[in-house]
């Protein structure tokens, strides 16, 4: 997806069946404390996820994540080989708001949305963005 095609997706947001949403936070709550990471597979001209494909923190960190680049091209391969394209990343905050960091803002380096889970309250919260030469803005997400 070029930086282009980011454009029209993060203007109508990011939409995620139920089912998608559980298993991205099932998987975040399964490696605590360190972050999750994964990616999100979907129509780009919707902006609907159609499905969640864990991957490892190359990090294995509560403060960091990097999706493990074994991971990363298994991953690209599958999503391109199912007919879908990388809609979003996918990332946990252990102990922090669903809100890009300064290390989120400087490594992102693909043209797609970022879905983060802010794990440190009582319940998780979901939150998109957009981040494009080292700041992010916000975009819609629907869930269900």
């Amino acid at each position: 997806m070029t930086a282009e095609a980011v454009a029209p997706l993060a203007m109508a947001g990011l939409s995620i069946p139920d089912h998608v949403a559980g298993e991205l936070l099932a998987h975040a709550r399964a490696v605590l404390p360190n972050e999750a990471c994964g990616l999100l597979a979907g129509d780009p001209a919707t902006g609907r996820a159609t499905s969640y494909h864990p991957a490892r923190n190359a990090n294995d960190s509560p403060l960091r994540y990097d999706v493990h680049p074994e991971d990363l091209v298994r991953i690209v391969f599958a999503i391109e080989s199912a007919g879908d394209e990388l809609i979003a990343i996918f990332h946990s905050h252990t102990r922090t708001p669903a809100v890009p960091s300064a290390a989120d803002l400087r490594d992102a380096a693909y043209p797609v949305l970022h879905l983060l889970a802010g794990l440190g309250g009582a319940d998780p919260v979901l939150r998109a963005w957009r981040i494009d030469s080292g700041s992010a803005s916000e975009v819609p997400l629907r869930i269900g």
